[in-house]
């Protein structure tokens, strides 16, 4: 039971640290990421964004974890989603790890264009225009259209095996099938996923996960169905 309680603890911690990271990388990329002057904003803001990157390397370290660190319980219930839940989890991380090398990248050509003096500022914002694009590409992919399908299969698996409240996981899937729509909603062009309705259909999603941390942290899992599970399982 004590160590079903510290991994239940861990995962807690995990998605806790994972929200945290990821709302404040989004707000430390903000010189680089936003308004006309960026090539010498990011110069100027270089260990901010750098900062901004560490927080979003935090975040696919996080990730990651929350789906291995869950595995060994949601594979009680059904192994096969739950292996899918980490390979889509790490899925997830590379999407994510692609857009910190874009803000890395688009770092190095600020750094060279303020050095330049006097550059060619055609040359230089056509790179900006294409590596600023691989950022916002990775940003819907990754935390909007990944995490809908992740946080359904970890959800769907916590409603069915009780290992928390079910209001939890229902939240969860409710969360995921409004995520994964923002995402498409992005992906046509009908809203801009930093906006009003983008931040209300993120928000069921994010509510659920941090209910489910501190659930996690202050209950863990719940033991007699873990116990039910794994009697099932021999």
């Amino acid at each position: 039971m004590n160590s079903n309680k510290k991994a239940a603890k861990i995962v807690g911690v995990l998605f806790l640290l994972a929200a945290i990271t990821a709302i404040t990388g989004l707000i430390l990329y903000d010189p680089i990421l936003k308004g006309p002057d960026y090539l010498i904003k990011g110069s100027e803001h270089a260990n901010q964004v750098t900062l901004g990157a560490l927080m979003e390397l935090i975040l696919v370290a996080s990730a990651i974890g929350t789906s291995t660190a869950m595995f060994p319980f949601l594979r009680k219930y059904n192994e096969t989603i739950a292996l899918w839940h980490v390979c889509f989890r790490f899925l997830e991380a590379v999407i994510i790890t692609i857009g910190v090398i874009s803000v890395l990248s688009l770092l190095t050509l600020s750094r060279e264009f303020v050095a330049a003096g006097a550059p060619d500022i055609a040359s230089f914002q056509t790179s900006g225009i294409v590596l600023i694009a691989i950022h916002d590409w990775t940003f819907m992919l990754g935390p909007n259209f990944m995490l809908g399908i992740n946080t359904m299969m970890y959800s769907y698996i916590l409603y069915k095996s009780k290992l928390v409240p079910r209001f939890i996981p229902i939240l969860g899937m409710t969360g995921a099938a409004l995520i994964f729509i923002c995402a498409l909603l992005v992906m046509f062009g009908v809203i801009q996923q930093v906006s009003v309705w983008g931040a209300v259909l993120a928000l069921p999603v994010f509510a659920n996960e941090m209910i489910l941390a501190v659930w996690l942290i202050v209950k863990g899992f719940n033991e007699s169905a873990i116990a039910s599970m794994s009697a099932k399982m021999k």
